[in-house]
């Protein structure tokens, strides 16, 4: 949708029992009921997408929203977060997937948590390099058939291409660095055979029906994105746009790969609401999406293609960060109705009990920095109309019964977290940014001690993080760092020879006072891991591909993941 469409597009917010734009002729509910014109819309008009038939003949889209997010009973007690693909085991094949996911669920369940705090599993786009950041992925809408766990897929057991897979899985999961290249070829080539012996499904096609226009084009990008190299801006001019009459057409010459990229998707939804039934699971969205992917080439006219979005300077990034996806224009996304991120959104909520939105800052104003400047201090602020954003979030919550996790670490704006609050969202606390005792933290908020752009509990206190980040030869805020390790030692309680599990455990056990709904231990705390999933800013380093030192066998025999486990336990 263009820019130039707002007149019709553009919605209106109205809450039951508040006034009506003027020249209302009827209210076309969503359901297909109609309602009379007037000055206020009635009280008990039912929460959704409607539209609003004007006297002089436009059509106005019309958003009836609670306001306020749920905040679901099962979100509440503590759970792992865990970088999935990190995760090793003996079934899988140096990456963890869903099935993997699955096992956590069922061994986190037994020892006494009640969700896991999962990575995004947003799609990434096909070929190599294969992405390795989670939080650049080429789309939110989907996910990555990465994590797919081969063998548990019908007609696994008798595929020649997956045995053929799994042996030479064997070999990649000693590997010291997660190797995508070399693991995604090999699960493709399986895929591709099982698809082959693939004679439908009745929910195949109840998915396909379901899901419809954005995934027939994810599906029509996957295909153009194999045949052609590079980013779609550069693709042939007729496959440029997904509405053209080009991308149309591909959907009857090449139906059969289209319906291959829909049945991956379909198997990772269906191996993930598998997972999910273990324990709740928590998802993570992240704060934007690839320049050259399939969102980004879907929802073009939204975006600003000329900026990135970013974060100004502060105290552990001194120079900035740039984060090299494109924001949407607040002006376009608002002539749109705000569908992109009402699918988003209603994709996310559908897979779990939670959501955490990255940066949900954003959903006020983000830094923009100009595309190619190559200095995030350049950047500014734009705003956003965050309170038809939170209308947007509060109607999907509601209806998914998802509640939201509003990750509002870094800088924030005063008026922010109030409002968040006010909105039923839960704020993050991390005990490495809290000068006050987790005693003291608050009830509405996920309490952690970090996250995965920070330290370990293990690098902070062996001093392996601050030697990294020296070594890497990148700004270092050692002020910064050293307080870091100051508030650890306070926060557990201990003195500086004792052992790091030591001081692991104590600091959960401290962590485990705070009255926060959550409290989240990460798996690379349990596995005593000394390097963190992502030092930002360093592109020498393999981030986001960095192993969990212990398998996940391994984990259910160690005695620090269950005494973190009792240590949460014992929350009152």
């Amino acid at each position: 949708m263009h820019p130039g469409d707002a007149g019709d597009a553009a919605p209106a917010f109205v809450r039951p029992g508040a006034r009506l734009p003027v020249g209302v002729r009827s209210v076309e509910l969503e359901g297909g009921d109609e309602l009379p014109g007037g000055a206020v819309l009635p009280r008990d008009a039912p929460f959704g997408y409607h539209q609003l038939a004007m006297r002089d003949g436009r059509r106005v889209p019309m958003v009836t929203s609670p306001g306020r997010c749920v905040i679901p009973t099962a979100l509440t007690g503590w759970g792992w977060a865990a970088q999935l693909y990190a995760v090793r085991s003996r079934h899988g094949c140096g990456v963890g997937d869903l099935g993997d996911l699955r096992a956590l669920g069922s061994w986190s369940r037994k020892h006494g948590a009640s969700m896991l705090l999962v990575n995004p599993l947003h799609g990434v786009r096909p070929g190599r390099p294969q992405e390795a950041s989670p939080y650049f992925p080429s789309s939110r809408l989907y996910r990555n058939p990465l994590y797919l766990r081969i063998q548990d897929l019908p007609g696994a057991q008798e595929e020649p291409a997956v045995s053929e897979f799994l042996k030479a899985a064997e070999r990649l999961r000693e590997a010291p660095i997660i190797d995508r290249d070399r693991i995604m070829p090999l699960k493709l080539r399986a895929l591709e055979a099982l698809w082959s012996s693939f004679h439908g499904d009745a929910g195949f096609d109840a998915y396909v029906a379901r899901e419809g226009y954005l995934l027939e084009r994810y599906a029509c990008f996957c295909v153009l994105a194999e045949r052609h190299p590079g980013s779609w801006t550069s693709w042939p001019a007729r496959f440029r746009r997904a509405d053209s009459r080009a991308v149309r057409d591909l959907l009857r010459s090449d139906r059969p790969r289209i319906d291959f990229h829909r049945w991956l998707q379909w198997s990772l939804d269906t191996q993930l609401a598998r997972a999910g039934r273990e324990l709740p699971l928590v998802h993570d969205l992240a704060v934007g999406f690839a320049p050259d992917g399939a969102d980004a080439w879907i929802w073009q006219d939204e975006v600003a293609s000329g900026a990135r979005i970013g974060a100004p300077p502060d105290d552990f990034n001194p120079a900035g960060q740039d984060w090299g996806v494109p924001p949407f224009d607040p002006a376009r996304l608002r002539a749109a109705a705000y569908a992109p991120l009402v699918a988003t959104m209603r994709r996310m909520m559908s897979a779990g009990v939670g959501l955490r939105i990255d940066h949900v800052m954003g959903l006020f104003r983000l830094w923009w920095v100009p595309l190619g400047s190559g200095d995030p201090s350049a950047g500014a602020y734009v705003r956003y109309p965050a309170s038809e954003l939170l209308d947007i979030l509060a109607l999907e919550s509601v209806r998914a019964g998802c509640g939201v996790i509003g990750e509002d670490l870094g800088t924030v704006e005063s008026g922010v977290r109030p409002e968040l609050r006010r909105r039923g969202l839960l704020s993050y606390r991390l005990a490495w940014f809290e000068s006050k005792a987790p005693d003291q933290y608050p009830a509405q908020a996920l309490a952690a001690l970090t996250t995965h752009d920070l330290p370990t509990t293990a690098g902070v206190w062996t001093g392996a993080d601050l030697a990294e980040m020296q070594n890497s030869g990148r700004p270092v805020n050692r002020r910064a760092e050293l307080s870091v390790r100051r508030r650890l030692q306070r926060l557990a309680g201990v003195s500086d020879g004792d052992p790091v599990a030591l001081v692991i455990e104590r600091a959960y056990a401290a962590l485990g006072r705070a009255p926060s709904r959550l409290v989240v231990a990460t798996l690379d705390d349990a596995t005593l891991a000394v390097r963190r999933p992502n030092l930002p800013g360093d592109l020498d380093r393999p981030n986001w591909s960095i192993p969990l030192p212990r398998t996940l066998e391994q984990l259910r025999r160690d005695p620090l993941p269950r005494r973190i486990a009792a240590a949460l336990n014992s929350r009152d």
